[in-house]
């Protein structure tokens, strides 16, 4: 279990527990993740990876845009040979051009690579808003299991598992994803809880955490404010000090992520900004 030293205002009844200790929040087991397309250098596969070593960031999960996918299994190949670990690669489901059994060509090719280059990790998900539009509850549901058990069968197949991705809209919300869990007992899933699209859910992040708890994987940081905005740098929000305690002192023993998610900017300056403010966070 994973502990950082941080005042905890959040809930009085925590106020008894033993305060956990910043030394279990390992900062050389955070991972990078929003590096590839977010990036104003544009950075090929090798200087990324010395951008990695250079920030001593052994771990890192691979975004992309259609024009990384030529690169991409030279990228993976060069992670392995660097002793870096791609925790996992992107995956965006729209309903206009996927559908159960029929993959857009760039998600095809996605597949294609992870098989040729034996990658094995996880693959995390998410989907568009027309995916669900105009569905009940029950029917949004059923029609995201289809999709995900899907892409979990493919996905075991090649040694990787799905994860699915908060990414605002209906499938956004973790009750919605814990119901497509709880329908598909037989696949290997989990979850991957994004700050940066929570900041409406700051209050009920109490009660989500009981929720998630069971199912949750891994959870990238961010900076929070209720409102936004959706970016901000670690230690410059108003509350993802004490959402972070909650998550340790309940029993979260997974890692963390930091983004380099900003447009127009150089994603080492903003990584480095995410490491420094998180270590200030842990020294408060």
């Amino acid at each position: 279990m994973k502990y950082l030293l941080i005042t905890l205002p959040f809930l009085l009844v925590f106020s008894c527990q033993t305060p956990p200790s910043k030394d279990n929040l390992n900062i050389d087991n955070i991972y990078a993740w929003c590096i590839v397309p977010f990036d104003s250098l544009e950075r090929t596969p090798e200087q990324r990876i010395e951008m990695l070593k250079r920030l001593n960031i052994k771990r890192y999960a691979y975004d992309w845009r259609v024009k990384h996918l030529e690169s991409m299994g030279r990228e993976l190949e060069l992670a392995k040979d660097n002793d870096i670990e791609v925790i996992s690669v992107w995956m965006w489901i729209d309903a206009q051009r996927d559908t159960v059994g029929k993959l857009n060509e760039p998600n095809e090719e996605l597949f294609k690579i992870v098989e040729q280059m034996g990658y094995k990790g996880q693959l995390w998900v998410s989907f568009h808003a027309n995916f669900f539009a105009g569905l009940s509850d029950p029917d949004a549901v059923q029609k995201g299991a289809e999709m995900i058990a899907f892409l979990s069968k493919r996905a075991q197949a090649l040694g990787c598992n799905v994860g699915l991705y908060n990414h605002g809209d209906w499938f956004g919300e973790p009750g919605n994803q814990i119901k497509i869990i709880e329908a598909l007992p037989e696949e290997d899933l989990g979850l991957i809880y994004n700050f940066h699209h929570g900041h409406h859910q700051i209050d009920a992040f109490p009660q989500l955490v009981e929720e998630m708890l069971p199912y949750l994987w891994y959870v990238n940081l961010n900076g929070l404010q209720k409102g936004g905005p959706k970016i901000l740098t670690i230690g410059k929000g108003d509350h993802e000090k004490e959402m972070i305690e909650l998550l340790l002192a309940k029993g979260y023993d997974g890692d963390f992520g930091i983004l380099g998610h900003v447009e127009e900017a150089d994603v080492e300056v903003v990584l480095q900004a995410n490491l420094d403010g998180l270590k200030e966070l842990m020294q408060e």
